[in-house]
């Protein structure tokens, strides 16, 4: 009688592997987190931009009014025909990108050669002052781009437009033709006057982290100093510049505020303010074709960046010595071009905000004797003769609102942005060779890619009706809060991912032999070895917040109204002098933040503009 042949356990081995797989799967807290983090990216980023795609191609409701036979839900490409191939289509599209990409090149070109130059003055020669002039250039970055045209008009603007003329017509009787008062000119030079820091920024950084060796050496072989720069430290620098050039080019495309202050008077339309124009007056298939067409270039801009930097040679310049510096001596040039930095950084930083404030205190535009200079705008009560009767600033129920809105949107968001940055930072930390790690990085880089104002326009497709177990949020604060979290998670996180590398395992492992749970390493370990990366990134974010308008313009509602939406409401209005005011407790609640977050612990905002 023949032994029975054995046989291996069949399905229900298999099935109790596949549940103790999946049990670990759930008992393992990272995997845990990670899949919540999944499923939030997923639904706050894919699905909104998932939802507008859907929008473009599918006949909608509003449709029916100029397209009778249009069946709502329905596929169709019609939305795409009549912005692509119509008779709107020269305005409404082509002329609108076509400036916007003019905008992009000429504010990128020349932010990079001003950037660039102030990064080598400040990390490779002997310019005084540097601490000074390292704290000044990242003063634009703290200041609105719109706020600088704003100034920009009160000194350019001529009366053929509309409204008192500037200081140089009021004062020197010289009318500035259109094009400097608006258009093409201001805007570019206004946002080159803003973005320069990104490149100063992120310059600076690279340079200090190449040894000056390199440089020495090619001078001691007689090599020339444009030859040095261009054959040795550019090439270094490379990556900074192109990392740089993306960010700004892609911001410059997509900015709204001033390209609305500057442009829309002279119906000088970028793709931004098309956009907002098509929102608003419920073209809202248009509105979502110029919101992709927007988020497609900046993708494309993206991905040339990353071949350009994958396809360079890899160079050692940074080991375990001390990166000597050898500053380059200046000479007689030494004071004159401190002299020409200064003048250029306040002109940039400083001289706007003055002349803002200056402005807020004139009761007519154009007016500068001493009798016209009136404290109403900021104290005064309610006057039918001035301003159709609206109270001063600090008087004001409405601006009161308004800055409690803007101060619980900055500080929530912000905070909530920081958190998640740890986080998501721990996960892709962890997890940075597994498929989970990378998709949350790649998740949370999404928002980096879209516009602020095609990001609005996704949130207003998605939430203007309630969704799943959600409800409309539009015309809440939440909504607002939830945007402005989503669109700073590529800082948060890129900063939470740099903390978290250099934090070692066996911290963790130690803690974790001793019976402590997950929680508390992370609790005890985990954040407060991160608080300066989590500073810096709360920093970021609450700037950012504090001075958004292009995110949430087209979200708010007069309950909802921020201080940078009434900013605009006012200057549409024509009251000059309140959007002023309004500007200066912006700074000045920006300014104060700043001093007490770098008090309280060192901020880097250099670890997270990079993007």
């Amino acid at each position: 009688m023949s032994k029975p042949e054995y046989t291996k356990p069949g399905p229900k081995f298999n099935t109790v592997r596949l549940v103790n797989k999946i049990k670990g799967i759930f008992t393992n807290p990272l995997h845990v987190i990670s899949i919540v983090a999944i499923l939030f990216l997923v639904y706050t980023i894919v699905f909104p931009l998932w939802e507008i795609i859907s929008h473009t191609v599918t006949w909608q409701h509003e449709d029916l009014r100029a397209y009778p036979e249009a069946e709502p839900g329905k596929l169709t490409l019609q939305h795409w025909i009549h912005i692509l191939s119509s008779d709107i289509s020269q305005n409404v599209f082509y002329k609108p990108i076509l400036n916007s990409i003019n905008i992009a090149i000429w504010v990128s070109v020349f932010s990079m050669i001003l950037g660039g130059s102030l990064a080598w003055l400040v990390t490779r020669s002997d310019i005084p002052f540097k601490k000074s002039i390292a704290f000044m250039a990242i003063i634009p970055y703290m200041l609105p781009s719109w706020m600088k045209s704003m100034a920009w008009l009160v000194i350019f603007k001529n009366d053929r437009i509309g409204g008192s003329p500037g200081i140089l017509q009021s004062v020197l009787g010289i009318a500035p033709p259109d094009w400097i008062s608006y258009g093409f000119l201001p805007i570019t030079i206004v946002l080159i006057g803003h973005y320069y820091t990104f490149f100063y920024l992120l310059i600076a950084v690279a340079l200090s982290s190449i040894n000056s060796g390199l440089e020495e050496t090619a001078d001691i072989l007689g090599a020339k100093r444009s030859t040095i720069l261009r054959r040795i430290t550019f090439p270094l620098v490379l990556p900074a510049i192109l990392s740089a050039f993306i960010l700004t080019f892609s911001k410059a495309m997509g900015t709204f505020g001033a390209a609305a202050f500057l442009g829309l008077p002279v119906k000088y339309y970028t793709i931004a303010t098309m956009l907002y124009s098509s929102i608003r007056n419920r073209m809202l298939s248009e509105g979502y074709i110029l919101s992709l067409v927007l988020i497609a270039i900046a993708a494309l801009t993206i991905y040339i960046n990353q071949r350009a930097i994958g396809k360079r040679k890899g160079y050692t310049t940074v080991s375990g010595k001390d990166a000597r510096k050898t500053l380059t001596p200046l000479g007689r040039w030494r004071i004159p071009l401190f002299s020409v930095v200064m003048l250029f950084m306040f002109s940039a930083g400083i001289f706007p905000l003055l002349l803002l404030f200056l402005q807020s205190f004139m009761l007519k535009d154009g007016v500068y004797a001493l009798s016209n200079f009136t404290t109403h705008f900021w104290v005064g009560e309610s006057n039918p003769a001035i301003a159709s009767g609206e109270v001063g600033v600090l008087m004001s129920n409405n601006i009161r609102m308004a800055l409690k809105n803007s101060l619980l949107i900055s500080f929530v968001a912000a905070a909530a942005a920081a958190l998640l940055g740890i986080v998501f930072g721990y996960v892709i930390a962890k997890s940075r060779k597994s498929m989970t790690g990378r998709l949350v990085e790649q998740l949370t880089f999404m928002p980096y890619l879209i516009p602020g104002i095609s990001f609005a326009a996704i949130y207003l497709s998605m939430f203007a009706k309630p969704q799943m177990f959600i409800p409309a949020l539009y015309g809440t604060l939440t909504l607002i809060i939830l945007i402005t979290i989503v669109k700073d998670l590529p800082f948060a996180t890129r900063s939470g991912t740099s903390n978290m590398m250099q934090i070692s395992g066996e911290l963790e492992e130690a803690a974790k032999i001793q019976g402590a749970s997950f929680f508390r390493r992370f609790y005890k370990i985990m954040l407060p070895l991160t608080r300066k990366g989590a500073i810096s990134a709360f920093l970021l974010c609450f700037i950012g917040a504090m001075k958004e308008l292009d995110l949430i313009i087209l979200l708010v509602t007069p309950k909802t109204s921020t201080l940078t939406t009434m900013t605009f409401q006012y200057a549409e209005s024509g009251y000059q002098q309140f959007s002023n005011a309004i500007i200066v407790i912006i700074i000045a609640i920006i300014m104060i933040t700043y001093f007490i977050a770098t008090k309280w612990g060192k901020a880097d905002l250099s670890k997270g503009i990079g993007g």
